[in-house]
């Protein structure tokens, strides 16, 4: 497997992923559909980045860093194709996230994520990720988790 920086090609692969795991266990929310509909424009132009995963060119695996306003980065639309789930795969994209933070001296990473997905809360948590309350606003019905990781 490989993990590679998003290509305009890869648009359809990212929203194709995204979209399977969030139909599985919640509902496709507004906001989602403008993000995924254009990643380009909502995460890469913006200053933020999206790694894609593939094993033998098919699309496996993703993760988003969206851009945020204190030179941090939301860590958001991570999945792995359910067939390699358990695989490293997605310890694999996070340790990505964590080391293009470093690259350029981000204070932290940022998610927020639903308190249901215990595979998804255990991997946070064993990449250092920890609690964080609420933000003041955010954007998804389904988040109810909040969590960072500081540099």
């Amino acid at each position: 497997m490989e993990i590679v920086e998003f290509a305009p090609e890869h648009a359809l692969a990212f929203k194709t992923l995204n979209e399977a795991w969030i139909a599985k266990y919640f509902a496709i929310e507004a906001k989602d559909r403008v993000v995924l509909d254009d990643p380009q424009g909502q995460i890469v132009d913006p200053g933020g980045r999206i790694f894609m995963a593939f094993k033998d060119g098919e699309a496996v695996g993703c993760v988003a860093l969206i851009a945020m306003a204190d030179g941090g980065f939301e860590v958001a639309k991570m999945t792995v194709k359910e067939t390699l789930r358990g695989s490293g795969l997605g310890r694999r994209l996070m340790q990505r996230c964590i080391d293009a933070g470093a690259e350029v001296d981000a204070p932290r990473l940022y998610l927020e994520t639903n308190s249901t997905l215990g595979p998804a809360l255990g991997l946070y948590r064993a990449m250092g990720f920890v609690d964080a309350g609420p933000p003041s606003r955010h954007d998804y019905v389904r988040g109810d988790t909040w969590m960072e990781r500081r540099y």
